[in-house]
């Protein structure tokens, strides 16, 4: 089906990309608008991929003429004075946009919300009154004869206005075959009967205040056989997998890991398996294993379809996620869809003869110099307007999902938001536990709409290099509440990182101390954490060949209890908030200490990072136990309430006398 996906919502003067899925670049497709607002004077052209820039508030509707029908997609504008503050690149070299040329999916249906409006793209929106985004979820059920959906609604942590205040716009997706007149809608929920309900049935809403409207989150109904006949069942296609959510992510730098053994670097993962079984890793990200360009780091492909040769064949891939898979582990691919190597076959082509059929997929600078971002001189920018070039990744990537459990997309930013809702909603489709992973710096919260499950927490790296700076510890806490304060709704799940292949080893740059506590603050704080190979025992390079045999054990076995307490407490889970609770630094330096609380319902836990060098004794709520839950030791100090922390202390708590 050559449907072009769900609605979008943008500002006016953003651009919307308008493009065929799983298209055949030798078939025909057309677009024109249908409807525009009263006062646009918009027009698409006559490309397969087109930009719609809305001139004016109100309702647009492309159709595309395809192959296979005529296909209509909605774009709701908002107006233009609106939008928000953030400015990032539209995923075409060269182009800065702001967020609608990033602009997040909306909804269809030929309804429309009242209510203030705006626009919310990437940073908060501006408001004199120092507001910004509102967030949303849905929450989707079927109750007696009706399918339902309702709406969770937060005004932006610094608004004026309240929930009561914000207005909820639901509408239909345009490719789902649902009449408008059995819908019944409220304030704060959709209802639909079931037997209005096609074979499946999407829901997009957002909460539109003062300042900005929400991402859009989408709910779904899909009718499934029984035994019986037929049953409808709710979802939400924009969480993250449950197996994700409290993921213990170790990356491996594919070519290092073996350090100075002879094993072949697929045979050296597997030989290593028991240890990281032992460590509570879960997901394993390996850097890319495609034929490349030969820079070690591998993200230069020169053939998007084959393993790089010197790391082995395909079946010994195979043979590494099997037995991976066969451990319990999870395996992420990291893909990458930006550009390709300059010493590609197809890049050659293009560039030594302009009448190449390959001159069209890349784009260009000069006749013989590409596109590409950082003047990086290896890479060459593909043209998604171009259909091959779609369809050649589209069947990369079919090719790699059905051998791995999710995707770590590179470079997320620089690719067309609609291209990745269609990546999104094939891998989903085929396998609803499927994670797409978005490296995106900084983070982006329209991201969560449809594109990616979970999220590089970029904001919380940097605060954990403050702290281990010398910056005030309470940073950490800042960086958390940031999710909210741009616009990240509830459900959107994060990795928390400290370093990685293509930062400085942390413990390099701040000290033992320091990594010890911001160690502490990635298996603590709401997120997966996420371990670089070697990180976990006191690895100094950064891409080197991991030196085994220079293990320090101690601090190896402080990684192994950090991850047995976050595998263990339920306080630590994804469904527990964070909460601010009252502490003293009796001794010590004050703002080289943090304490926090984790909590659900039932469970509780006081958490404490010191990221000073020396010991420091911190009086925390009397509701907090004394002893440590990942040294197993007391660490109660003289005089009442006060414990004694080396780096991190992890206190379970009573969650009814902690009065959260």
């Amino acid at each position: 089906m050559h449907h072009p996906g769900p609605p979008k919502f943008v500002a006016t003067g953003d651009e919307v990309e308008l493009a065929p899925r799983d298209p055949d670049p030798s078939a025909t497709y057309s677009w024109r608008l249908t409807r525009v607002p009263d006062g646009s004077t918009a027009t698409l052209g006559d490309d397969p991929v087109e930009h719609l820039v809305p001139d004016a508030p109100g309702r647009y509707v492309a159709r595309l003429s395809a192959p296979d029908g005529d296909h209509e997609v909605t774009v709701r504008a908002f107006p233009g004075a609106l939008r928000s503050s953030g400015i990032h690149t539209s995923g075409r070299s060269g182009r800065s946009g702001s967020s609608g040329g990033r602009s997040g999916p909306g909804v269809s249906g030929g309804r429309s919300g009242s209510g203030p409006v705006g626009s919310g793209h990437g940073a908060q929106t501006g408001s004199g009154d120092g507001g910004g985004r509102p967030r949303l979820t849905l929450r989707p059920a079927v109750e007696g004869d009706e399918a339902v959906v309702r709406a969770d609604v937060s005004p932006h942590p610094d608004a004026s206005e309240t929930a009561n205040d914000l207005a909820v716009e639901f509408l239909l997706d345009d490719r789902d075959e649902v009449d408008p007149d059995a819908v019944i809608e409220g304030e704060r929920e959709l209802r639909i009967p079931l037997d209005a309900l096609p074979d499946r049935a999407r829901v997009h809403a957002v909460a539109v205040g003062e300042a900005g409207y929400s991402v859009p989150d989408q709910a779904e109904f899909t009718r499934t056989a029984t035994d019986g006949g037929s049953a409808v069942v709710p979802g939400r296609p924009y969480d993250a997998p449950e197996w994700a959510e409290d993921a213990l992510i170790y990356e491996i730098y594919v070519r290092t890991f073996a350090g100075d053994g002879e094993d072949s670097p697929f045979d050296a993962i597997v030989d290593r398996l028991d240890y990281l079984d032992s460590l509570g890793v879960d997901v394993l990200w390996l850097t890319p294993v495609l034929q490349n360009d030969h820079a070690p780091h591998g993200y230069n492909i020169t053939d998007f379809f084959a393993i790089a040769s010197d790391l082995g064949t395909r079946e010994d891939y195979e043979r590494f996620v099997e037995a991976a898979r066969d451990r319990g582990f999870r395996v992420l691919f990291d893909l990458v869809c930006n550009h390709s190597a300059r010493t590609h076959p197809y890049f050659e082509a293009a560039r030594d003869d302009p009448d190449s059929e390959y001159r069209d997929w890349y784009e260009w600078r000069t006749e013989t110099e590409p596109e590409t971002y950082f003047e990086w001189e290896h890479i060459a920018n593909f043209d998604f307007d171009h259909l091959p070039v779609r369809r050649h990744l589209l069947d990369a990537v079919a090719q790699w999902a059905e051998l791995v459990d999710g995707f770590r997309c590179d470079m997320a930013w620089a690719v067309p938001d609609g291209f990745w809702r269609e990546i999104h909603d094939y891998c989903k489709d085929r396998d609803s536990e499927f994670l797409l992973l978005d490296e995106t710096i900084p983070y982006i919260p329209d991201f969560q709409a449809g594109l990616f499950d979970m999220h590089f927490d970029s904001t919380t790296y940097a605060a954990l290099r403050r702290a281990g700076g010398g910056d005030d510890a309470e940073t950490v806490l800042d960086a958390i509440d940031e999710r909210a304060r741009i616009g990240f709704p509830d459900h959107a799940s994060f990795m928390l990182y400290a370093e990685n292949h293509d930062e400085t080893r942390y413990l390099v740059d701040y000290g033992r101390p320091a990594a010890e506590a911001a160690a502490g603050a990635l298996f603590t704080l709401p997120g997966s954490p996420l371990l670089y190979a070697g990180q976990e025992f006191g690895q100094r390079g950064r891409r080197d060949a991991l030196a085994w045999d220079h293990a320090d054990e101690s601090l190896q076995a402080y990684v192994g209890d950090l991850s047995a307490a976050r595998h263990g407490l339920p306080a630590l889970s994804t469904d527990a908030d964070l909460v601010r609770v009252p502490y003293d630094v009796r001794e010590g330096p004050s703002d080289r200490v943090v304490a926090f609380a984790r909590a659900t319902e039932t469970d509780a836990a006081v958490v404490v990072l010191n990221f000073g060098t020396d010991p420091a004794t911190v009086e925390v709520p009397d509701a907090a136990g004394e002893t440590d839950a990942v040294s197993g030791q007391s660490v109660a100090a003289d005089g009442d309430g006060a414990v004694t922390v080396d780096s991190v202390a992890v206190l379970p708590a009573d969650a009814a006398a902690l009065d959260l």
